[in-house]
């Protein structure tokens, strides 16, 4: 078996099989590649190996795959990297709604500028929070925060027990002290939360998104942030990077992170225990983990 990849830390093969090739992007390209890791991002050279080299399975070590997509050719499998990143983005949504809740931003305010300002703050305890997004992440954040003592809201494509599809959000949203974006970006997300979106929220309700900035129309945020209905904490925006410059960093009640929800030091430990087990299952003739389908 060979696989084709850009150079990572030598611990993410370090639990594949006797006998699999890893074979680098800076190295002549084979002609054939079992499976392709492509490097997260970088469409042009996507685009040239796909087109240059026969590949059986795209591995993506994302979570999201809407940037790789379009540049799929037919008959190629697209399996994303759902599971590697859950415990690191789970972590980070909890960082931001506590530091909203807590206010941590205007503490630093006040301690950049000598103030001793005490004041009472609310609970995570009795909050809503309303997941948008319930796949391995969602469920990841909801282990984190049920001990919290949160009343949770997933939502989730399909329908089951306790768990609330997109078409419930009318009467889901004025209930939600917080809502957290974990949604992969389709053409059904792309601006899900608009102007409409944010006006059913309670006033100073929390926007947390750890899914993909274009989910959020930005200048529906930027109105509904400088009116003070809410607050946000944003790890992705929409441009990516944020310009300098850009509205957005200045705005009132916003704080934002350059795409590290996921950036973890622990993610080449997790990267080798998915490989191994996804190289394995190849090798076996075994059903693939997180195949694509519907754009998920």
């Amino acid at each position: 078996m060979r696989i084709l990849t850009s150079r990572l830390r030598e611990e993410v093969f370090a639990l594949l099989p006797q006998g699999v090739e890893v074979r680098f992007l800076d190295e002549p390209w084979p002609r054939t590649a079992d499976l392709f890791l492509p490097p997260f991002g970088q469409e042009e050279v996507v685009r040239r190996v796909l087109a240059e080299v026969e590949v059986r399975v795209v591995q993506t070590l994302s979570a999201g795959v809407d940037w790789i997509l379009p540049l799929l050719p037919p008959g190629v499998v697209l399996c994303d990297g759902s599971g590697i990143h859950d415990v690191p983005v789970a972590e980070w949504v909890v960082l931001a709604l506590l530091s909203l809740l807590k206010d941590l931003p205007g503490f630093l305010e006040a301690q950049r500028e000598g103030r001793w300002a005490p004041r009472r703050l609310p609970d995570l305890e009795g909050q809503t929070v309303l997941l948008l997004g319930y796949g391995a992440i969602g469920k990841a954040v909801e282990a984190r925060l049920r001990p919290f003592g949160v009343e949770l809201l997933p939502v989730a494509r399909h329908p089951r027990p306790g768990v609330y599809t997109p078409k419930d959000l009318p009467h889901l949203l004025p209930r939600a002290d917080a809502v957290v974006l974990l949604l992969p970006l389709t053409p059904e997300t792309r601006g899900m939360v608009d102007q409409d979106f944010l006006a059913r929220l309670k006033p100073g309700a929390l926007l947390v998104n750890a899914g993909r900035g274009p989910l959020v129309d930005t200048e529906a945020l930027l109105k509904a942030l400088e009116a003070g209905r809410v607050r946000a904490f944003l790890d992705v925006t929409d441009p990516e990077p944020l310009p300098e410059g850009h509205p957005l960093w200045r705005a009132k009640g916003v704080v934002i992170t350059p795409h590290v929800a996921g950036l973890s030091q622990g993610f080449s430990r997790r990267a080798a225990r998915f490989l191994a087990e996804q190289v394995g299952r190849y090798l076996r003739g075994e059903p693939l983990l997180n195949v694509v389908r519907e754009g998920y």
